[in-house]
């Protein structure tokens, strides 16, 4: 009788095992019908122009798509071409390494459209239909601005350089089957963002649709990286890509009089601060890249984030040495 029970227990753990790797591999090879948005590439200089400057400043896309050899470049200030190459490691889940994003035929974007690219940039969906890991968050950003971003783009001296695939281990490939999928806007996004001379309006969409500071400053899951948190009150702990035994928490961005990073910064210690670029060498922050925006650009954000409801929430000492 327990000869009997222990082969049903057995036979049980492998038709439920061999069942969960049947429907994994299935979850896997998804794909997904995300829209293709209308967005086609202008070759006018004030839209590439724009477009550069996001890259660049605000929206940050060189942090991950310039390439390690030429990080000092970045870091001096150059535009070094976004050929990719930078790698996450991501623990248990595998690493993933950013891809090459010049309009290089073979190895970079030259072969997709601008609905492609468009398309992976608003809804985190591949060409083959798959869904990517939800690293981008221009679900918002306005077709004027990713239609700049495609300009500038297309726009780049194409680079080989061909990045490998995202490596991915068995348990990465579970929860990446399960718990990723598309991430669209949950209404139409705006043709232009709002006009400057509205500033708490233009510092919002600064913040939540092109710099993504939420991202970061909100606690999240690392398994399918929804927020877990009050939203830009800090507290995401991480240990750093290029620092071992060093473990990175982001601050409280709140007005929180007690806890909010910058709740004692005037105006001008905000514009000042991002000026100075990095201070301290283990911090993630992509500093080089924010010290391109505009001052008024920096005091947009620096009002937005002063009008929100304070959320008390002492995150501690932002970088931890073991």
């Amino acid at each position: 009788m327990i000869r009997k029970l222990f082969i049903v227990v057995v036979l049980g753990i492998v038709v439920s095992l061999a069942g969960l790797a049947a429907w994994t591999e299935y979850a896997w090879n998804r794909k997904f019908d995300a829209p293709y948005p209308a967005i086609h590439a202008s070759t006018d200089r004030t839209v590439v122009a724009r477009g550069q400057y996001l890259a660049f400043g605000p929206a940050h896309c060189a942090g991950c798509h310039v390439s390690p050899q030429d990080e000092a470049r970045l870091q001096a200030g150059e535009t070094p071409p976004l050929s990719g190459g930078v790698e996450f490691p991501l623990g248990d889940l595998g690493t993933i390494g950013s891809p090459n994003i010049t309009p290089d035929a073979a190895t970079g974007i030259g072969r997709r459209s601008d609905g492609e690219i468009a398309r992976v940039i608003r809804y985190s969906v591949h060409a083959d239909g798959r869904a990517l890991l939800p690293f981008m968050e221009f679900q918002t950003l306005s077709d004027s601005d990713l239609t700049a971003l495609v300009s500038f783009l297309r726009s780049q001296a194409p680079v080989s350089h061909a990045v490998a695939p995202f490596a991915v281990k068995t348990k990465g490939m579970v929860a990446l089957a399960f718990f990723v999928k598309p991430i669209g806007p949950k209404s139409t996004p705006a043709a232009e963002p709002p006009p400057a001379s509205d500033v708490l309006a233009y510092g919002g969409y600064l913040v939540e649709s092109v710099a993504q500071c939420a991202g970061c400053h909100t606690n999240r899951s690392m398994t399918d990286g929804s927020y877990t948190g009050p939203r830009l009150a800090g507290g995401w702990a991480k240990e750093s890509d290029s620092h071992p035994g060093v473990t990175l928490v982001t601050p409280n961005l709140t007005p929180d009089p007690d806890t909010g990073r910058i709740a004692r910064w005037s105006e001008d210690d905000f514009v000042q601060r991002f000026r100075a670029g990095k201070l301290v060498p283990e911090s993630d922050m992509p500093w080089a890249l924010f010290a391109h925006m505009t001052d008024d650009d920096l005091r947009a954000v620096y009002r937005y984030l002063r009008s929100l409801a304070p959320v008390r929430n002492d995150t501690g000492e932002s970088v931890r040495r073991k």
